[in-house]
């Protein structure tokens, strides 16, 4: 079994168009949730956004290229762009048949299924656009990925709501663990804060109405009351421990488990004693051969919303044992950025490795009141120092999708 390292992220996020930027913003808990611009969502009662400030696809991509694409698409190149970049990973240098692309979204390209249906409402059949379909259809931000990059090995896209990011993560890990690539492209995209994405998650009273972008994410906050929609894209380039050594890569963490499970319990509410993603945890933590003892660092799914952490909580108290589960450093990074759906679990994953890589844990913003129900230490409001070994990554997805991956921090061989 080949040992899987990260060498390479890139990340577009409301908190910056780098991994860096988006870093940077983390680990000193500044808030990238802002007024709602892009729409007026008054007659849902939306007011704010984690939206992507100041990104011209046409300055890291062809032009040409980027018009036939929908925004998560453009997201998605982008970030996997400057992860390839930034592992130095030259593709004439390489065998391009063993570099691969798994990058997934929730939703795809709503952008383009919104304006084109208006259009063809209001202007006919026969005036939809030539590229509507290459523009919706959720699986081309890999095959983007692939046709920017060069990738020509496994080419896929998983569909697990707010899980994709982090299960694309999860099995790419595996397709390298178990020979079938030496490089992975491996992460999430979303871009769906528009009027239909935004009005359908609110018909669902899942979104924050809070006006005050410093109120409206509080993940395990008692006062929580829905979450705030995000977009971008995160991808890190995954590569076979063999790879990284032969080319002496830059090394920035390694992963060491992944567990992928399902609630079989119902459509949009996780069980509410959290047994999918406690089962996916163990599972995680089984691969890499630790103890829940071993764990220093989680960043938690932590939507905002009253279901989601109660269960999550729950679920790290079933998976951890009450001892560990009270030791072990909690947070959210959603209360900076805002929920990115398919795109979430893939930024997340560049904090957990981040975290580990600098000692720096990220906090929990906007967390005011106590629950009884959310007791855990969710590095409330301040960034925390502290050196740890092992952090998991939990994201879990409307219809019981639950991912979880575990990191390790680079020590060397």
């Amino acid at each position: 079994m080949e040992r899987v390292v990260v060498t390479g992220m890139g990340a577009v996020t409301p908190l910056g168009n780098s991994a860096e930027e988006f870093w940077n913003g983390l680990k000193n808990g500044k808030n990238g949730i802002g007024p709602l611009t892009k729409f007026d969502g008054e007659a849902i009662d939306v007011h704010v956004a984690g939206e992507v400030k100041e990104f011209e696809a046409k300055k890291v991509m062809d032009r040409k290229l980027a018009k036939r694409m929908d925004p998560f698409s453009q997201y998605g190149v982008a970030a996997a762009l400057e992860a390839m970049k930034d592992s130095q990973i030259d593709i004439e240098a390489i065998d391009p048949t063993r570099l691969g692309v798994m990058v997934g979204s929730g939703i795809g390209g709503l952008n383009a299924m919104q304006s084109q249906i208006i259009k063809m409402h209001e202007k006919g059949l026969d005036r939809v656009a030539p590229f509507f379909v290459p523009m919706a259809i959720g699986n081309m931000v890999a095959g983007n990925i692939s046709i920017a990059t060069g990738a020509k090995g496994p080419n896929l896209s998983i569909v697990t709501a707010c899980a994709s990011g982090n299960n694309s993560i999860g099995e790419a890990y595996r397709t390298i663990k178990h020979g079938y690539a030496d490089m992975m492209l491996a992460g999430g995209s979303e871009a769906s804060i528009n009027e239909i994405g935004m009005s359908g998650f609110a018909a669902l009273t899942a979104l924050s109405n809070n006006k005050d972008p410093n109120a409206a994410s509080t993940p395990f906050d008692k006062n929580r009351h829905g979450f705030v929609m995000g977009e971008g894209a995160g991808v890190l380039m995954l590569e076979s421990l063999t790879s990284a050594l032969k080319r002496k890569a830059k090394i920035y963490g390694e992963i060491v488990g992944y567990g992928a499970t399902g609630d079989s319990f119902h459509m949009t509410a996780p069980s509410p004693d959290g047994s999918g993603a406690a089962r996916a945890m163990k599972l995680a933590m089984e691969e890499a051969d630790i103890q829940p003892e071993d764990v220093g660092y989680i960043n938690a799914h932590g939507t905002s919303t009253p279901a989601n952490d109660s269960s999550e909580t729950a679920a790290i108290k079933a998976a951890m044992g009450e001892v560990a589960a009270n030791k072990v450093a909690v947070s959210s990074t959603k209360s900076m950025t805002g929920h990115l759906l398919g795109g979430a679990g893939a930024i997340e994953a560049i904090a957990a490795v981040k975290a580990l890589q600098e000692g720096i844990l990220p906090p929990t913003i906007n967390h005011v009141t106590a629950d009884p129900d959310c007791d855990l230490d969710y590095i409330a409001n301040e960034p925390r120092e502290k050196n740890i070994l092992y952090a998991l990554n939990n994201s879990l997805g409307f219809g019981g999708h639950n991912a979880v991956t575990c990191f390790k921090k680079w020590e060397g061989q």
